[in-house]
């Protein structure tokens, strides 16, 4: 599969429910070579199924959390909700993903720390890494600033940040102003975004600000 596709999509997809298959087929190779080695061995291997069998149920009503992250991680990676790479907010969890089982996600947040969240525990997925994301950038100007002006300055960073040669492979559009976001007792707050690619977000937005904050200083204006 992975030698019929050159998208890097598809490649991360392949990549996490192959981990995840290899690591069940592992479980079921071991079983059934075990099974065989004792038959080999002239041990009996009946009485060990139907012990087996009657144990399964009984583990069947006392494990039903552990059959819910089965099949709950089975169908993440069959609907491709979580590949390994992205960005999720899972739990109450976020962070990027480097691991997906039928058991668990391994997550690592932005501070380092490593969370592993059962398949069943997971509610709703919150995926900030598919196709493209939105880099916002707010600034806190004066009620009586010119916002004209302020709207020209946001324009003129993103045409030179989208004309930047290491930037402008980052961005997948034009920088759009929203406008008007809140207006508070110290001023109001404005704000503008652009279209990049999921994992850049972070970087384009601290480099949006720092050419900004320059414009501001070059055209002599006030943030609140």
């Amino acid at each position: 599969m992975a030698r019929r596709t050159s998208a890097a999509e598809e490649l991360q997809r392949i990549d996490t429910v192959g981990s995840a298959f290899r690591y069940f087929a592992t479980v079921v190779v071991v079983l059934v070579a075990g099974m065989l080695v004792l038959n080999e061995l002239g041990i009996s291997i009946a009485p060990i199924l139907a012990t087996a069998g009657v144990a399964g149920i009984a583990i069947a009503f006392g494990a039903q959390s552990l059959i819910k992250d089965y099949f709950t991680g089975f169908f993440l990676l069959i609907e491709d909700q979580i590949r390994q790479g992205d960005v999720v907010e899972i739990a109450g969890k976020a962070g990027e993903v480097e691991e997906v089982t039928l058991r668990y996600v391994r997550l690592r947040d932005g501070e380092g720390y490593v969370h592993f969240v059962p398949n069943g525990e997971i509610k709703v997925v919150v995926n900030r890494t598919r196709t493209h994301a939105f880099a916002n950038v707010d600034v806190g100007v004066p009620a009586n600033a010119d916002f004209d002006a302020v709207f020209k300055a946001m324009r003129d960073v993103g045409a030179a940040l989208r004309a930047d040669a290491k930037f402008a492979p980052l961005t997948l559009g034009e920088v759009e102003v929203l406008g008007v976001e809140r207006w508070e007792l110290w001023g109001v707050l404005l704000r503008c975004r652009m279209k990049v690619l999921p994992h850049e977000r972070d970087s384009v937005r601290r480099e949006f600000t720092r050419r900004l904050a320059l414009e501001f200083q070059k055209r002599c204006l006030k943030t609140a």
